[in-house]
């Protein structure tokens, strides 16, 4: 309704229009309230203001137009650096980009027909023949303008100088409504969609044959019976030009490195969330995320868990890595965030984690996840709490599996690495000694004076930062086996893709990082999910890492753990390969229980381990996980001091009602010696736990 339009009669009143911001994924013009200002092309633009960061979702939402599908090409773009102007007009721009639609603005209809006998005719803008794309012109107008402000950098003004797709005589020029265009390609977008071209590359890079993808293609679109979009129209030569792609990329841009990565961060700019580069007083830090990482982010970190991944390769790589991971519905971990940088990733969180999440709830404002898993006691939760504002949990994989491997590699006896290990555990969770945790250590230490590497290693590499972890532990909730085994996991797989001994001289150059990473590892995870879905090119999965120790735990029967209710020193598990094989398990039941299965033997959280562990908190036949005794007891004092937090608080209300049933079962395994008596004054707290859940 044209005649209803609000009516802006100057360019210096757009700041006054309100910022408009589509709840949807992706959105046209279709979802936004247009102001049309005179003196435009056309008889006057249209324009709007939406936040910049939804620049990409308006392109992607006007491409889809159901009526003329299109493909936006960016015609022209230009840019100025902050401070170039000292009195900038209101309309000024940082940023300047031109979209055009694909079939234009030149126009071959008629010169097709004649191209035989050697007429030719020159393009309106004079851009020449644009090889390749001949025969795709077919004169539409419809464009429109993006100016990120210069007064307002994080608003972008959209002037859309013809919306409609139209040749210069007014009629329809492509879709459904171009006659001419009825049963061609013109019916559709010109190119096709990207997450055809992520498919198409992601079965590349993992080494799927030009032949098979093409056949696999052909039998998608023949289920979807008649053609829906262009993308029905992939042909050999689509396929062979992103092959080329494949062959011919390549992560050295530059021989010097900070200049490659610069190069690729100019490429890739969508897939940056943040960069920072190195300075004299500031560190670099990169933030990476792909489009479909922040699809799987926004799928299942919402109501879910995001869990990091951090100082990988901290002796090898330049710069460690940090990842951040979402758990999929057989929680299996998933990368949905990958941050380098030259610091400890824990000392600058707080100046990628805001940009994060800024990205995320563009994205989806109603995106919020259940719980954040830290690895490291370092990270400053208040930052991930305002940024993702859910509740941090302790992960204690990695403390647990470097202390494991350090034993099996330092101590040969397999007596002796059970009984340190346990002793571990009680230190890390100072459930032998009370709160005093120094004596656990200076007692361990003592006990074991004689495993004197395993000593100098725990001295060196432990005992400064001992504390902070047991400090953690009783602030903060500790996660269960079921992260901790997808976290070593991916952890695994990630190492067998980046240290493979035919890479080892590129391991100090960030931009071989960035690359294997954003092309054959996150190909790996793009096909796991694809092949889960879909079941095709199962077999070009690996088999290696099909499933974690979780996972498979659940696949063993219940008949095949050999558990001794009254003497809880170790279990049996039969092995599901060999029947007659039988696994033994020391300490079972806890985070520190070992087994001597090969897997095991290797340093990894076995399938054994968490299947005992399982059967015993079913049961109720062995201590709880010491987490959790800790984290009970930590929960008992905020009787006495309730938190001014109202997240914590509500928090521990939902908890307290299952303190009341689980505390019973504590002191009774207490009675029995599985449980470190309770302290005193715990049962005269538990009298006024029942006003708790009436708040």
């Amino acid at each position: 309704m044209k005649g209803h339009e609000p009516k802006v009669p100057r360019m210096e009143d757009i700041l006054s229009l309100p910022v408009q911001d589509p709840p949807c994924a992706e959105f046209s013009a279709a979802h936004i309230k247009w102001v049309k200002v005179e003196g435009g092309r056309q008889g006057g633009d249209d324009i709007a203001l939406i936040p910049f960061p939804r620049v990409d979702d308006f392109v992607k939402g006007e491409s889809s137009n159901a009526e003329c599908p299109a493909s936006f090409r960016i015609e022209s773009r230009r840019k100025r650096s902050e401070g170039s102007i000292s009195k900038p007009r209101v309309d000024c721009y940082l940023e300047y980009t031109l979209y055009w639609c694909s079939y234009g603005p030149e126009d071959y209809r008629d010169s097709e027909s004649t191209m035989g006998d050697g007429s030719h005719t020159k393009p309106a803008t004079g851009k020449g023949s644009r090889p390749g794309r001949r025969h795709m012109m077919r004169g539409c107008l419809c464009h429109f303008t993006v100016k990120r402000l210069y007064t307002r950098p994080f608003l972008a003004l959209i002037i859309y100088n013809q919306r409609k797709h139209v040749d210069k005589t007014g009629a329809p020029c492509h879709g459904i409504l171009d006659v001419d265009a009825v049963g061609t390609r013109a019916m559709y977008a010109p190119r096709i969609s990207e997450e055809l071209r992520q498919k198409v590359m992601s079965l590349l890079y993992i080494g799927i044959s030009l032949d098979n993808i093409i056949q696999h293609h052909a039998e998608v679109v023949q289920g979807h019976g008649a053609p829906l979009n262009r993308d029905a129209f992939l042909t050999r030569n689509d396929v062979r030009n992103m092959e080329r792609i494949v062959r011919n990329s390549s992560y050295k841009l530059h021989a010097d490195d900070e200049f490659s990565v610069r190069m690729w961060i100019q490429r890739h700019q969508k897939h940056v969330f943040f960069f920072q580069d190195m300075s004299s007083t500031e560190p670099f830090i990169l933030g990476i995320q792909t489009d479909w990482q922040l699809q799987q982010m926004i799928r299942y970190g919402h109501s879910g868990s995001v869990a990091s991944h951090s100082t990988f390769g901290l002796k090898k790589l330049k710069y460690p890595l940090c990842t951040l991971l979402v758990f999929d519905s057989s929680q299996n971990a998933i990368p949905v965030a990958w941050i380098i940088t030259s610091s400890f990733v824990t000392q600058d969180i707080n100046k990628w984690i805001g940009s994060l999440a800024e990205r995320i709830r563009t994205k989806d404002p109603s995106w919020r996840p259940n719980a954040f898993l830290v690895d490291d006691p370092s990270f400053d939760i208040s930052f991930i709490r305002v940024a993702f504002q859910c509740r941090s949990l302790l992960c204690t994989w990695h403390i647990r599996r470097a202390w494991m491997r350090s034993l099996l590699k330092k101590c040969r006896n397999i007596d002796v690495q059970r009984e340190m290990f346990k002793h571990l555990g009680w230190i890390l969770y100072s459930t032998r000694s009370g709160s005093n945790a120094d004596d656990a250590i200076e007692e361990f230490m003592q006990v074991y004076v004689d495993q004197c590497i395993f000593m100098d290693y725990f001295k060196r590499r432990w005992l400064p930062y001992i504390e902070l972890w047991i400090n953690s532990i009783r602030s903060l909730p500790v996660a269960s086996m079921e992260p901790q085994a997808a976290i070593e996991f991916y952890h695994l797989r990630l190492k067998s893709k980046l240290f493979d001994q035919q890479h080892a001289n590129s391991y100090t150059r960030i931009d071989w990082l960035i690359h294997t990473l954003t092309t054959g590892f996150h190909s790996l995870y793009w096909l796991d999910q694809y092949s889960a879905e879909t079941g095709y090119f199962t077999n070009a999965r690996d088999k290696s890492f099909l499933t974690n120790a979780w996972y498979q735990a659940l696949q063993i029967p219940d008949v095949d753990v050999i558990l001794d209710e009254q003497n809880l020193q170790l279990a049996k598990v039969i092995s599901q390969t060999n029947r007659s094989l039988a696994y033994t398990l020391w300490n079972p039941g806890s985070e520190f229980s070992l087994c001597d299965c090969p897997w095991s033997r290797q340093g990894n959280l076995c399938k054994h381990v968490i299947k005992v562990a399982i059967l015993c908190k079913n049961r109720q036949v062995a201590r709880p996980l010491l987490a959790s005794q800790v984290y009970r007891q930590a929960l008992l004092t905020l009787l006495q001091n309730p938190p001014d937090d109202p997240l914590v608080l509500e928090h521990a209300i939902l908890r307290v009602s299952r303190l009341q049933q689980d505390i019973k079962g504590l002191e009774d395994l207490s009675n029995n010696g599985l449980l470190q008596p309770s302290m005193p004054e715990m049962n005269s707290q538990l009298e006024g736990f029942s006003i708790w859940p009436r708040f």
